[in-house]
C-alpha cells in the first residue's frame, strides 16, 4: 500500500501485517511498526488510536482504488489494499446508520445498464434505483433509505468500481 501526503514530495509506503474482527491493526509505515485501533466511522469521520495517541481524519473520496481523507488539516491519499479495504468496509457497516448517509453505493463492480429513476423522484427503501451489469449477470442497485433522489452520478454505458458513489438520496 502506498500513501502520500499533499505537502511532502515523497510517497510513503506501509503494509498490514495483522488484523482482527475488533478493529486492532498492526501496520507498518516506511519500515516502522505501528499498533493502530480503529474506534470507529461515522458521518464519515475515522477514529484511531495509533501508538495510543488518539487521531481522527475525515474521508474525503472512498473510491475504487484509493481513499481521500483529511488528517491535521493535511490531505492524505491512500491506493488501496485489499486488507484496509475489508476493516474500513467493516468499521464503515459499524459505524453508520444509513438513515443519515445520502450516498448509495454501488455493491459490485460493473456497467451501467439501466436508470430506473430520475432526480427529484420519491422513492422507499428497496426500491431500484439504477442496474449494472457483472459477468453477464443484471444486479439492481436499491435504495438503502426512504427519501427523494437528489442525483445521479452515472449515466448508461458508465463503468462503475465496487463502492463507488452512484447516486444520493435526501
Amino acid at each position: 500500500m502506498e500513501f502520500k501526503i499533499d505537502n511532502l514530495d515523497n510517497v510513503l509506503s506501509g503494509s498490514i501485517s495483522e488484523s482482527s474482527r475488533d478493529g486492532k491493526i498492526i501496520a507498518t509505515i516506511n519500515g516502522k511498526k505501528h499498533n493502530i485501533q480503529i474506534v470507529g466511522l461515522k458521518n464519515g469521520i475515522l477514529e484511531f488510536i495509533i501508538d495510543n495517541s488518539y487521531e481522527s481524519a475525515k474521508i474525503l473520496e472512498f473510491g475504487s482504488s484509493y481513499i481521500k481523507m483529511l488528517m491535521n488539516g493535511e490531505q492524505i491519499v491512500l491506493k488501496k489494499h485489499s486488507k484496509l479495504t475489508e476493516i474500513l468496509e467493516k468499521s464503515m457497516a459499524l459505524g453508520t446508520s444509513s438513515k443519515g448517509d445520502i450516498k448509495l453505493f454501488s455493491q459490485i463492480p460493473g456497467r451501467v445498464v439501466s436508470i430506473m429513476l430520475k432526480s427529484g423522484d420519491q422513492l422507499k427503501k428497496g426500491d431500484s434505483v439504477i442496474v449494472l451489469e457483472s459477468m453477464k449477470m443484471q444486479v439492481a442497485v436499491k435504495a438503502h433509505k426512504d427519501g427523494q433522489l437528489r442525483d445521479i452520478k452515472v449515466k448508461i454505458g458508465d463503468t462503475v468500481s465496487r463502492n463507488d458513489v452512484v447516486a444520493l438520496i435526501e
